[in-house]
C-alpha cells in the first residue's frame, strides 16, 4: 500500500503550521530554559497501525511538531487499551510537556489523565473524543454529525433518490438497505450514526427505503474497533437472514468496513460490477481504488493534514501561554465537562471528483491510486 505524500504539496496545512513559529516564543539556543518551548517534548499517542489513515496521522503530526522545535514521542497501540494507557503512562515520566491523544476507548483514560493533570500537562484530544473526564483540554476533530449526513446524502443520491443538487427525484422503491455503525467505544460513531439515521429516518417511514433485516438499532449495527472482519462475518450473516432479497444499498460508515462488506457480497453471488451502493469515510487508498473500480460508490474525505495541523496549533498555543483557537464550545460534552473544540470541513467523494478533490488537492499522486 503507497505511502500518502502527506508532506509535499500540502500547501495549506503546511503554512497552517509554518506560520506558528513566527508566534511561538523565544525558540533559540535549543534548550527548554523558562520561556522557551524549544525541545519540549509532545507525547502522541494513536490507537493503531492497522489503517494507513493513523499512521499517515501519526507520522504527519510528528513533523510537524518537529518542525517548529519540539521533541515527539510517538507512539501506537494497536487496539490495545492497557497498551495504549500504558504509553501514555510513559510519556509522562519520561517528561512529556503536552499530550495528543486518539484514543481507543475514550471512557478508560481517566486514571492516567489524571496523572496528566498532576503533572500539569495539557491534553489535547485527537479526532475521537475522550469521556468521563475533566482532564482533557481541547478537542480537535471533524463536524462528525454532518459527517453522517454527508455518509446518508450520498447513499441516497447513489439509489437516485437524491439528485445531485440534493433534490428529491421522486423514486418510490422501495430500496432495500442494510445499515453499519461503527464502534460503541468510539464517541464518533454515534455522531456518524445520529447524523445519517436523521437524514435516512423520513426516506425509512415513507418505505422508500426498507431494511429488510429489520436491524436498525446502533447497537445491531455496531461494529466494535471498526474491524473489518468484523463488518463482512455482519455482512455474511445479513445475507442468510434475508435470504434472496436483493441489496439495493448498504450505508457503511468506514472504508475499513466498506471492504469487509464488498468481500462478503461477493462471497455472496454479487458480481463487482453489480454491487449494492455502499458508502464509506477516511478515502483510504484501496477504498479509492475500489470506488474508481466502480465497486463501492462514495467515501468521506476528511484531510488529516488540516486535522494535525490543528492539534499542532494547539499544543503550540498552550505551550506558550496562549488560547487555542476553537469554533464550537457547545457540541462535545464528555458527561464531565463541554471540551472546547475546533471542528473541521469534510468533502463526499465519489468517481466524479476523486481527481479533483485528493489528487489537484495533493493528497495522493495519480500513481498512488493506481
Amino acid at each position: 500500500m503507497k505511502t500518502r505524500k502527506l508532506l509535499g504539496g500540502i500547501a495549506a496545512a503546511s503554512a497552517l503550521v509554518l506560520a506558528l513559529a513566527g508566534c511561538s516564543g523565544d525558540r533559540t539556543g535549543g534548550s527548554t530554559d523558562e520561556g522557551s518551548t524549544e525541545g519540549a517534548i509532545v507525547g502522541v499517542s494513536m490507537p493503531t497501525q492497522q489503517s494507513e489513515r493513523w499512521i499517515a496521522d501519526g507520522d504527519n503530526v510528528k513533523a510537524s511538531l518537529e518542525d517548529l522545535g519540539y521533541k515527539v514521542d510517538l507512539q501506537f497501540a494497536n487496539d490495545d487499551i492497557p497498551t495504549q494507557v500504558s504509553q501514555i503512562e510513559n510519556m509522562i515520566t519520561s517528561g512529556a510537556k503536552a499530550l495528543i491523544i486518539a484514543s481507543i476507548d475514550g471512557t478508560t483514560l481517566t486514571d492516567v489523565l489524571q496523572q496528566a493533570a498532576d503533572n500539569e500537562i495539557p491534553v489535547i484530544a485527537y479526532d475521537r473524543l475522550i469521556n468521563g473526564t475533566e482532564n482533557v483540554d481541547y478537542y480537535t476533530t471533524f463536524d462528525n454529525y454532518k459527517v453522517g449526513v454527508q455518509q446518508a446524502t450520498s447513499l441516497l443520491t447513489g439509489l437516485g433518490i437524491l439528485d445531485e443538487s440534493g433534490a428529491e427525484t421522486g423514486a418510490a422503491g422501495p430500496f432495500n438497505v442494510e445499515l453499519f455503525g461503527g464502534s460503541p467505544d468510539d464517541n464518533n460513531a454515534t455522531f456518524f450514526w445520529n447524523g445519517a439515521i436523521d437524514t435516512l429516518q423520513p426516506f425509512m417511514d415513507s418505505g422508500v427505503i426498507v431494511v429488510p433485516s429489520g436491524q436498525v438499532s446502533f447497537e445491531q449495527a455496531a461494529i466494535l474497533r471498526w474491524l473489518p472482519e468484523t463488518a463482512q462475518k455482519r455482512m455474511e450473516n445479513l445475507l442468510t437472514v434475508i435470504g434472496d432479497t436483493k441489496l439495493d444499498g448498504v450505508l457503511s460508515p468506514y472504508d475499513g468496513l466498506s471492504i469487509g462488506i464488498i468481500s462478503a457480497l461477493t462471497s455472496g453471488g454479487y458480481s463487482a460490477d453489480a454491487l449494492p451502493v455502499i458508502t464509506g469515510q477516511d478515502a483510504e487508498v484501496g477504498s479509492v481504488k475500489s470506488i474508481i473500480a466502480g465497486e463501492q460508490y462514495s467515501t468521506i474525505f476528511k484531510d488529516t493534514r488540516l486535522l494535525g495541523a490543528q492539534a499542532v496549533k494547539m499544543v503550540d498555543a498552550v505551550l506558550n501561554g496562549d488560547e487555542p483557537e476553537v469554533n464550537d464550545t457547545e457540541t462535545y460534552d464528555n458527561t464531565v465537562k463541554v471540551v472546547p473544540s475546533y471542528l473541521l470541513e469534510s468533502t463526499i467523494v465519489t468517481v466524479d471528483n476523486y481527481e479533483s478533490v485528493l489528487v489537484d488537492g495533493g493528497y495522493y499522486t495519480a500513481d498512488d491510486l493506481k
